[in-house]
């Protein structure tokens, strides 16, 4: 499938290409830079040439409701911005942050207080998420503030009717359970009192809809994580990190998902180690273990950055796999966590999808 000339064209002129965010059979989604009127933005592409046959008419479907919802929630700053939408592709306006899985506001009251105006904007322009529930659809702002991404189950209304109520409840009722999980502390009442009471719609699609559409992304899509990282991340990252922790010169591993142009997802493993030869080593152990295939890349690593608690801080791993290395600068705490990084950086394998986003981390 290719994309309309008049697509192609507009596209041709004035979008360059730079890191794959996702692909999966309902669009390709990357990360660029996009020239508009008066000047060259980051930006974020959507596009469904690389769409199968077998899903094309529901990738156009969702890829229309986003079109619509975009274009109605412009200039209520809660989103990316649409900047271009043509018959099978779009570009939106890049948001400077990270998803909330990754950036963990544990106690952030503001982030919580912006991401409740944000929902208010949503409402009273008449649209409804739908999908908030995934955390990887909220992002916090370098700024500090929240946003939302990813419109392609929106709906929009033009009346607040019945439909529309339960719809908006729901988007409350998601954003307080992230609150839950990242600010226990500062729920009110009333908000625990939504948290406890879910609308009979979201009651009947856990009893029924749920299970079926379960069944059809797990089983048939092998949609399974939040991360993007299907089946490989879930069922295969942790037999290949006990596979890894065997050899006597690893210490500690952790593997995370990125998005490959050739398989959809690659594994990347970043293995605690001395050894220069350990690379080799892993991949010989790997191979003849014949167990999930082996990760994409293999990078040994003098230590692993790692949380309070001593655990790995995965959400920072899963930005250097994805070549996403202007976003780390904000997750970093103080100038050692930037020089413990610098190497990291500097010997990361993944260069076949890159972009000089790199340019903006400041020397380690």
């Amino acid at each position: 499938m290719t994309l309309p000339k008049d697509d192609a064209a507009a596209l041709s002129a004035r979008w360059t290409g730079g890191v794959l965010l996702k692909r999966d059979m309902f669009s390709t989604v990357e990360r660029g830079r996009f020239r508009g009127e008066s000047a060259e933005v980051d930006a974020v592409l959507r596009r469904l040439d690389e769409v199968p046959w077998w899903s094309f008419l529901l990738a156009r479907h969702l890829f229309a409701r986003e079109k619509y919802a975009l274009k109605l929630a412009k200039g209520l700053d809660v989103g990316p911005e649409l900047l271009w939408a043509g018959r099978r592709a779009l570009v939106r306006g890049f948001v400077d942050g990270v998803a909330l899985h990754l950036a963990k506001p544990h106690g952030d009251l503001a982030y919580f207080r912006s991401a409740k105006a944000a929902l208010r904007r949503l409402r009273r322009a008449g649209i409804c998420h739908n999908d908030l529930a995934k955390e990887q659809n909220w992002l916090v702002g370098r700024d500090g503030r929240a946003y939302v991404t990813d419109f392609q189950l929106a709906a929009c209304f033009e009346r607040r009717g019945r439909i529309y109520r339960i719809l908006a409840y729901e988007d409350l009722r998601h954003l307080l359970k992230h609150k839950r999980s990242y600010a226990p502390e500062a729920l009110t009442p009333r908000e625990r009192k939504i948290l406890a009471k879910k609308s009979f719609a979201a009651s009947l699609w856990l009893a029924t809809g749920k299970k079926v559409y379960r069944a059809i992304t797990r089983g048939l899509f092998n949609f399974t994580d939040r991360e993007g990282g299907g089946r490989r991340l879930v069922n295969d990252a942790p037999v290949l990190a006990a596979l890894i922790r065997k050899n006597p010169a690893v210490r500690d591993t952790a593997i995370v998902a990125f998005a490959d142009r050739r398989s959809g997802v690659g594994l990347y493993a970043f293995v605690e180690g001395d050894q220069a030869t350990l690379e080799g080593q892993l991949r010989d152990e790997l191979a003849a273990a014949k167990g999930p295939k082996p990760p994409e890349h293999i990078q040994v690593v003098h230590a692993l950055p790692r949380d309070s608690s001593g655990k790995p801080r995965t959400e920072i791993l899963q930005l250097v796999a994805m070549n996403q290395l202007d976003l780390i600068e904000p997750m970093m705490r103080n100038d050692q966590d930037r020089a413990f990084l610098k190497d990291i950086l500097e010997q990361r394998k993944n260069l076949r999808d890159r972009f000089n986003f790199e340019a903006d981390l400041p020397a380690g």
